[in-house]
């Protein structure tokens, strides 16, 4: 079976998606990680943020490999391994101008699709998995919540993490990423068919155990 969260980012999806995977015992994957290795090389690279056509070489010449385990995403990058690497705010701030790439979009829609096949069943969450990606999928989940309360969590993250944060950045970053993702996302964000779960009062206990039970009425139907 093959499961999609989509959303806005700080929506608790990522969390939400990696506690599913390990509750029904499949893979993970975090496509947003795909995207921020390449913004990464990018930055490394020294390559501007407003050259498309730079950012599509890099990602091109990128050799990443995503190692998709029933409770994480390992992420290489060039042979090395990035997973901590990718989740800074530089990247995060970084990583919407390689989204918006559609070149580069094409490009990891693929190389999704590949991973998919090859895993069969999985739990894998983005902005466009359920419309463009997995348009099949046999179960398809929208996942939101206020920006206020993205911002506090993605804030919470970085802290854990031991990552300099600032609340205000935060929240400036999500406004920023919510306007381009209204451009470059707004057609794909939300399938017809995906169940619309607003996360914003919900502990993420409480988002795992919606999202479970709609995957075991799904599956007593099929079965």
């Amino acid at each position: 079976m093959i499961i999609t969260i989509d959303g806005p980012a700080g929506s608790g999806k990522s969390t939400a998606a990696r506690k599913l995977a390990a509750r029904l015992g499949v893979a993970y994957l975090d496509t947003g990680a795909m995207y921020r290795a390449i913004a990464l090389a990018t930055i490394e690279d020294g390559v501007s943020l407003a050259d498309e056509p730079a950012m599509l070489a890099v990602a091109e010449r990128c050799a990443i490999e995503v190692d998709c385990g029933p409770t994480h995403t390992r992420v290489t990058l060039d042979g090395r391994d990035v997973s901590e690497a990718i989740r800074t705010m530089a990247v995060n701030q970084a990583t919407s101008f390689v989204a918006r790439t559609v070149a580069i979009r094409k490009l990891l829609v693929e190389k999704q699709r590949e991973i998919g096949q090859s895993l069969g069943s999985l739990v894998t969450e983005g902005r466009d998995q359920g419309s463009v990606v997995f348009p099949d999928a046999e179960l398809k989940f929208f996942l939101d919540a206020s920006i206020e309360k993205r911002a506090e969590r993605r804030y919470q993250e970085m802290l854990a993490d031991g990552e300099e944060a600032s609340h205000d950045v935060i929240l400036k970053n999500l406004e920023h990423r919510d306007g381009n993702d209204r451009c470059q996302w707004a057609p794909l964000l939300e399938p017809e068919s995906a169940i619309h779960i607003d996360t914003t009062q919900m502990t993420i206990h409480e988002v795992v155990e919606r999202l479970a039970e709609e995957v075991g009425r799904r599956s007593s139907i099929e079965s």
